[in-house]
């Protein structure tokens, strides 16, 4: 199945209460957990020493950042969704926001969304999505919450 379509508000409201779509798989390399560490100064052994994490982590070997994980949600959103005649986005925040469980290296993660509600404030659409981090082959998730975006329309 290709991207969802939005061209307006109605038809975003449309689907309240409904499932917007599934990304595709994304696989979180040691390389991407390094430069996360870089990007955010926390090198924490479990994340980064390889070494370490093999004989100490109960995990036997490095895991993501749960922020790691939760950066890579507008990455996977966009896969999912297309928002025609906006002239703004924005991210809003994020509501209960849970970590489900981590992520080891090379483990497959995606997203599957379904939209909460919109509402309409003075013009600007509040959408706020549901979120579950799924990881490849496990029962837990990763993560879930719920998104909110800012959109406004043309």
């Amino acid at each position: 199945m290709g991207k969802l379509i939005i061209n307006s508000y109605e038809e975003f409201e449309e689907f309240v209460g409904r499932k917007l779509g599934t990304s595709d798989y994304h696989k979180i390399t040691q390389d991407q957990i390094n430069k996360f560490a870089d990007a955010t100064l926390d090198h924490q052994w479990i994340h980064v020493d390889e070494e370490r994490a093999k004989n100490e982590s109960p995990y036997g070997a490095t895991i993501a950042h749960g922020y790691l994980s939760v950066s890579l949600l507008a990455y996977l959103w966009f896969q999912i969704i297309e928002v025609n005649n906006i002239t703004m986005l924005v991210n809003y925040g994020i509501e209960n926001l849970k970590f489900g469980q981590a992520v080891v290296v090379n483990s497959e993660v995606r997203i599957v969304t379904k939209l909460k509600a919109i509402t309409n404030l003075r013009g600007t659409a509040k959408a706020e999505v549901e979120v579950v981090l799924e990881i490849k082959g496990s029962k837990k998730n990763a993560l879930k919450g719920v998104i909110v975006f800012l959109y406004q329309f043309k």
